[in-house]
């Protein structure tokens, strides 16, 4: 799983920690749920006792699992990439210890070729622990959170106030319009569709609004995906044309 991503805007995964809990709206039919209860059926033993079956669909437990063995795999990298940081987890899940997060820092400052996307939907505890001595802001590390509605647009607040060189919202899964939002030292916005078995709808003009804030706050924007059962039937064109802009500033 960590080798490359099909995800359009990275290059690579790297799941140092496993597992997770439902934080939000958005959480409700993530597919990280999905492929952890796949990889435990397949033997995989870091994701065993991650997920249980309720109402016929796998569940995070809730139980977090920080893998040492894991924190090698980019030093193993060679060529410069875009690395999704825990895709199948949250680095700033309340039970992963500060101690490990630690340990994740010190590898991304010592591999500086990479580029490190982290992406969370716990800015405050984010925040918090980067705002400590202990962390020094790296230029190679990109810091994240999801924006699933207007219900949580409070923590685009919460990631400005983290020393960052890069911030980034993904407004996915979209399921509600953003009515407002304040992108001021926002370098970058992800927009997309829920996909999968249980995928919500998304509206065309929630997209627009966004890339609307984008245009007036000089945020690069990214559509994603339509999303759906079928993504690659809905593909990812807005009004004809593909988004593919990435920051191009760093946002101190």
């Amino acid at each position: 799983m960590a080798e490359n991503s099909p995800i359009e805007w990275t290059d690579a995964t790297w799941n140092p920690v496993a597992g997770c809990s439902l934080a939000s709206a958005g959480c409700t039919n993530c597919y990280a749920m999905r492929m952890a209860a796949r990889l435990e059926a397949m033997g995989v033993q870091k994701y065993a006792g991650l997920t249980r079956k309720s109402g016929g669909r796998a569940k995070w437990t809730g139980r977090v699992r920080c893998d040492d063995a894991a924190l090698l795999v980019p030093e193993r990298w060679r060529k410069p990439r875009k690395v999704f940081v825990n895709s199948m987890s949250d680095l700033f899940h309340a039970d992963v210890p500060t101690d490990f997060i630690k340990k994740v820092w010190q590898v991304m400052k010592a591999t500086p070729r990479h580029d490190y996307q982290l992406l969370t939907k716990r800015p405050d505890r984010m925040r918090q622990i980067l705002s400590s001595p202990d962390f020094e802001v790296l230029p190679n590390v990109w810091l994240g959170t999801s924006v699933e509605s207007q219900d949580v647009v409070s923590r685009i607040d919460e990631l400005r106030a983290t020393p960052a060189a890069i911030r980034f919202i993904s407004f996915e899964p979209l399921i509600g319009p953003i009515k407002s939002a304040n992108l001021d030292r926002i370098a970058w916005a992800i927009v997309g569709g829920e996909s999968g078995p249980y995928a919500r709808p998304m509206e065309e003009e929630w997209v627009l609004q966004i890339q609307r804030l984008c245009r007036s706050s000089g945020t690069a924007f990214f559509f994603k995906q339509w999303g759906g059962r079928n993504k690659k039937a809905t593909g990812r064109l807005l009004k004809g044309k593909t988004y593919d802009e990435m920051p191009a500033y760093i946002s101190l």
